[in-house]
């Protein structure tokens, strides 16, 4: 690869990573306001005429984390982690650009109505509610040109192919390719049902939609969206954080066969988000609930085979014990100390999230309070904060400079894990206990209970000091980008080593017994009942606007 090679991929990644830090400062900052307001401080009426309602604020803190933070954010760093991964350049540059330009096209044309309180119907959008034409088609875009992004890695990864015959794919680069299919899978969902459900009510071409339809396409892709979010992670964890801390892979064939595993399992899944919709038999939301247990399971792999990695390191490096060894791990880098600690809180969210996938279990916490506990802890923790652990060891690697007081970025690791541990438990807490509802503007609810005051007071705690980490990492980034602190040394992307030399079995190195298993997957558990649902439609009239 030649520098002007290496150049444009890091320039791409650049962009795509700004991009999506850009949206985070504002989706973080409209978060510290609807924790606010859940213990009775509202600030949205300072922020008029620009944030005009709860449900707006809501509607952006939404898009901007989940959707537009994640993706931008995931398009840059596979784009690195492939090119660098394969040693070869893009085949193709120009669907990669082309990529970053339709993204940030679609970026800016949704960004119209959320600021203009035309798509204020929160980041699921569900109908009978109906945003602005735009909204769709922005949306619409930013997938397009995340689809793109692939389409130029797998052309990339096919010249690899032909150039080294018979070689294993590097485990960096499978990883990151495999995630990206599975997108491409799961985004089909979301894709018709704005193509073929709301786009068309949108534009006034029909009088209303299905929502029951509308909501199972949507949850089709709603939670394959959660590995989106959770594989980049795994990816680091697996593959470049072991090497962070002078440990090896602990079993290369388990990364991988994890990895296929996702593919496989994430999809057919989103029936669990449904258990109280009626109108879907039982038997489906039972066979959806028996594959949501089957996706926890590459998970469970994850936690020992990491660890162990983790350990082979910590005990290198003189650690001892059962568990004193942990002590030992680098907890002095913030790039591994954010990962790791991100790690942990990812625990609990996989325990949380087995009660949310468990048929009657689900029942007891459905739309309460305890969800958005459960998801804080997996995209805003397990996600987010290994992706802020990336950027310190990335962004010195992209800028060439070094990164800002790297004990200020240590001291973002842990004020975000005391933060969301305290947040997170007390969300759980008032949904499990109370009942306490999501999506609520709860300062202003009738029958908020006095019960409720001690956990709002844990939760504002939490968000306090989410806001102080959110606003170390802004500093160290944007310090790091900005003051020309030249490095005294090249930083290298980490690349764990495996602890067994000899290359993994060439079945976990095949594509189409694992892409096909996964469409066969799909067609049985949703072709049936999406069949049923599109004979039985029933179009209800669209709702008159109410914000």
């Amino acid at each position: 690869m030649t520098d002007a090679d290496l150049k444009l991929v890091d320039r791409l990644t650049g962009w795509n990573i700004g991009i999506g830090i850009g949206a985070l400062t504002i989706g973080l900052l409209l978060g510290v306001l609807q924790g606010l307001e859940h213990a009775g401080l509202n600030l949205y009426t300072y922020l008029q005429p620009v944030i005009k309602t709860y449900y707006q604020g809501l509607t952006i803190h939404g898009v901007l984390n989940a959707l537009v933070w994640t993706t931008f954010f995931i398009c840059g760093f596979f784009t690195f982690v492939v090119v660098r991964s394969l040693q070869r350049p893009l085949r193709y540059p120009w669907i990669n650009v082309l990529a970053l330009v339709l993204m940030v096209v679609g970026l800016l044309m949704a960004a119209y109505p959320l600021l203009a309180n035309l798509a204020s119907v929160l980041y699921t959008f569900y109908p009978p509610m109906l945003a602005d034409w735009t909204f769709y088609v922005g949306l619409t875009l930013v997938v397009v040109g995340s689809w793109t992004v692939g389409y130029g890695l797998y052309f990339t990864y096919g010249a690899w192919r032909k150039e080294n015959p018979g070689v294993r794919t590097p485990f960096l680069a499978l990883g990151a390719l495999i995630t990206m299919v599975m997108w491409q899978l799961a985004t089909l969902g979301v894709a018709a049902e704005i193509l073929f459900l709301l786009l068309p009510a949108a534009f006034g071409w029909t009088d209303g939609t299905d929502p029951l339809l509308a909501r199972s396409l949507f949850w089709y892709f709603g939670h394959p969206l959660v590995y989106f979010w959770l594989l980049p992670a795994y990816l680091s964890w697996y593959g470049m954080l072991p090497a962070q801390t002078d440990g090896k892979m602990f079993s290369e064939p388990l990364a991988r066969f994890v990895f296929w595993l996702f593919l496989v399992l994430s999809v057919p899944v989103g029936f669990h988000h449904q258990y109280t919709d009626p109108g879907i038999p039982q038997g489906w939301k039972f066979l959806h609930t028996i594959l949501t247990l089957g996706v926890a399971f590459p998970s469970l792999i994850t936690a020992f085979t990491v660890v162990a990695s983790l350990e082979l390191g910590a005990r290198k490096r003189g650690g001892k014990g059962w568990f004193g060894w942990i002590r030992k791990l680098n907890w002095g880098d913030p790039s591994y100390a954010a990962q790791n600690l991100a790690m942990i809180l990812f625990a609990f969210g996989g325990i949380s999230g087995i009660t949310n996938a468990s048929y009657d279990m689900n029942l007891v916490v459905h739309n309460t309070a305890w969800v958005p506990g459960h998801f804080h802890l997996t995209v805003g923790s397990a996600t987010t904060l290994t992706f802020f652990g990336i950027c310190y060891w990335l962004v010195p690697k992209l800028t060439g400079h070094k990164l800002f007081t790297p004990w200020l970025a240590r001291a973002q690791a842990w004020t975000w894990f005391f933060g969301m541990l305290f947040f997170a438990n007390a969300y759980h807490l008032m949904g499990l206990r109370f009942g306490v509802p999501r999506r609520t503007m709860l300062g202003d609810a009738p029958y908020a209970s006095a019960a409720w005051t001690p956990y709002l007071l844990e939760s504002v705690l939490g968000v306090g000091l989410l806001t102080i980490s959110a606003t170390l990492f802004f500093l160290v980034i944007f310090a790091t980008v900005l003051l020309p602190r030249k490095l005294d040394a090249p930083v290298e992307m980490p690349v764990a080593e495996p602890l067994d030399p000899k290359p993994a079995p060439a079945w976990l190195d095949t594509w189409w017994p694992w892409l096909n298993g996964a469409i066969a997957l799909i067609l049985l558990s949703y072709g049936p009942i999406l069949y049923q649902l599109i004979r039985d439609a029933q179009w209800i009239p669209i709702a008159p606007r109410v914000w």
